[in-house]
């Protein structure tokens, strides 16, 4: 009796050992769990912490760039010319050829004079008889500011005349007198002055880095009468050589012109040809007549040559 209580205790002693190591184990397995869970809580906080600081960081950048200057909207191509015409016009001007016109008369003469061998038959013919002269628009041109103290550059041709008096037609209205400062004996080119000062004179542009295609500005007086005209065409040709001719039939080599498809009508001569940054790139010369729309313009590189005394 003694050794069967001695076998079941010693049984009961040895279940109950491994029932608590067991339980040990238990424990010991949920404890790791539990440190891998709050590891795995931990590295997602720091997860969570490092993308909030990146997207705070990234909405400075981009409060930054919406507060930085120049990144507004690209503009487009209609809004790139209204702002190039609109700054550039008000420089533009209307040049206006006048010169005295001799007023005349008819008047009855005796044709023989005062032969008196024919004092008295009345012969009496009709002849012009000059009464005076009246100052006359014969002409007009166009022309712009270069300089804020009122020198213009313009076409040789379009002042060429020594007899002929010249008035500016500002693009607000205004009247000035002008005087010619400079004829080129080389190129199409003359520079006049007159008095004042002129907020707004053009800026000029590089004309060797213009590109076939590029889309260019006309701006003038059109066939006399219409000021400040505008038109819209791209660079045809480059380095072009012309004979050109006015109207009193003299001819002259112009090398090294731009082509424009830009429509360039008689008065528009000396006008500026610009680009879309409101540029001048060139001046308006001459136009194929009975074309259609084949103009040319003398390029900045020529014209620096010229105007460099004046601004």
């Amino acid at each position: 009796m003694k050794r069967i209580t001695a076998t079941l205790f010693g049984a009961c002693f040895l279940i109950a050992l491994g029932i608590g190591v067991f339980n040990l184990n238990q424990i010991t397995v949920l404890e790791r769990q539990l440190n891998q869970v709050q590891d795995s809580i931990g590295a997602l906080a720091e997860s969570q912490a490092s993308t909030t600081a990146r997207i705070g960081q990234t909405a400075s950048q981009v409060a930054k760039l919406a507060d930085r200057p120049g990144t507004a909207p690209a503009k487009s191509q209609d809004q790139l010319l209204t702002t190039a015409v609109a700054d550039t016009a008000p420089a533009v001007v209307s040049v206006v050829i006048s010169k005295d016109v001799p007023n005349l008369q008819v008047a009855y003469m005796n044709p023989f004079g005062s032969d008196p061998a024919f004092q008295g038959f009345g012969f009496q013919v009709p002849v012009w008889v000059q009464k005076g002269s009246t100052l006359q628009k014969i002409g007009a041109g166009t022309g712009f500011l270069i300089s804020h103290d009122g020198y213009i550059l313009t076409n040789r041709h379009v002042v060429e005349d020594v007899s002929a008096s010249y008035t500016v037609l500002l693009s607000n209205g205004d009247q000035k007198p002008a005087s010619v400062v400079y004829r080129d004996p080389n190129n199409d080119l003359a520079v006049i002055k007159i008095d004042g000062y002129y907020p707004t004179i053009a800026s000029f542009g590089d004309s060797s880095s213009l590109k076939l295609g590029q889309t260019v500005v006309a701006i003038g007086n059109a066939l006399g009468e219409y000021s400040n005209s505008v038109s819209v065409g791209i660079i045809s040709g480059l380095n072009r050589t012309i004979q050109a001719s006015d109207t009193n039939g003299s001819t002259e080599s112009l090398d090294g012109v731009i082509q424009t498809d830009a429509s360039i009508n008689p008065g528009n001569s000396g006008g500026p040809l610009i680009d879309l940054a409101g540029h001048v790139v060139g001046v308006n010369v001459a136009t194929v007549y009975g074309s259609s729309n084949i103009s040319f313009a003398i390029p900045t590189k020529e014209i620096m040559r010229v105007i460099a005394g004046y601004i």
